[in-house]
């Protein structure tokens, strides 16, 4: 179906009483174009899916800050706002809240990347995400990634 055909559809219903979660997250990006993963720890929700670092946005954060907050207390690396240039942006609808979650490519930091919360990380071509179970709302973001960069 295409978008015309849908157009004459009539409107989906909005999911309702989902709270919705707002997440920022970072694509670090190394000199060979690798982008690296973090495996999610076995003591929170989706134990074991590889996701892009990041985390809440705080109350009074804009995502950038969110993400610099982030990759210091995850990764133990500086960032700053100017480094970050958003590529893409995930709207996903899960069981119990709804997730919309900015994607920023990050090519500069300062120190090096530690598994500060003893998580496992992988640096992966794009088109190699696909090899490693990812949140679902985390998938339609490859796609952008491989397009982009």
């Amino acid at each position: 179906m295409n978008c015309e055909q849908a157009l004459k559809l009539p409107m989906p219903e909005a999911p309702s009483g989902l709270p919705m979660v707002f997440v920022a997250a970072a694509a670090l990006v190394d000199s060979k174009g690798r982008v690296l993963l973090a495996q999610r720890s076995q003591e929170r929700s989706m134990a074991g899916l590889w996701e892009f670092p990041g985390g809440k946005v705080e109350k009074g954060e804009n995502p950038e800050f969110t993400i610099m907050r982030e990759l210091k207390e995850e990764l133990g690396i500086e960032t700053r706002e100017c480094c970050f240039s958003p590529i893409g942006f995930a709207s996903h609808a899960y069981k119990d809240f709804h997730l919309l979650m900015p994607l920023f490519i990050c090519r500069v930091w300062k120190g090096e990347i530690k598994a500060v919360e003893n998580q496992k990380f992988a640096w992966v071509f794009p088109q190699d995400m696909y090899d490693y179970p990812m949140p679902e709302a985390d998938i339609p973001l490859i796609y952008q990634l491989r397009d982009r960069l």
